[in-house]
């Protein structure tokens, strides 16, 4: 399985970006996003940005990996607070698997 992380720019440049996430830089590939200014969020895999994203989903993001991140410390968590999104949400499908979107 592979996770997402939200990162933001740091620095822009031609096919990469300089990101920061959880204390350390890394260059990443925005072959699929295109240019990236300073400031933006990006939602990366193994190196690579996939889209770029809003500062409040990003954050919730974040929120919801460093959960996981403490529980598999065996901390406590606030469940609740990490995952204020999904709280009193019923599960919905992906638009591509909705009934009236299928072939």
């Amino acid at each position: 399985m592979c996770v997402g992380l939200p990162m933001r720019v740091v620095e822009g440049g031609a096919g990469f970006a300089l990101c920061h996430h959880d204390g350390a830089l890394h260059s990443i590939d925005t072959a699929l996003v295109g240019e990236c200014a300073p400031g933006e969020w990006l939602m990366t895999f193994l190196g690579a940005a996939r889209e770029k994203m809003d500062e409040e989903t990003a954050l919730q993001t974040l929120a919801a990996t460093d959960a996981l991140a403490a529980l598999l410390r065996g901390e406590a968590v606030d469940l609740d607070a990490a995952f204020a999104d999904l709280i009193a949400r019923e599960p919905q499908l992906p638009e591509h698997l909705m009934p009236e979107n299928r072939p």
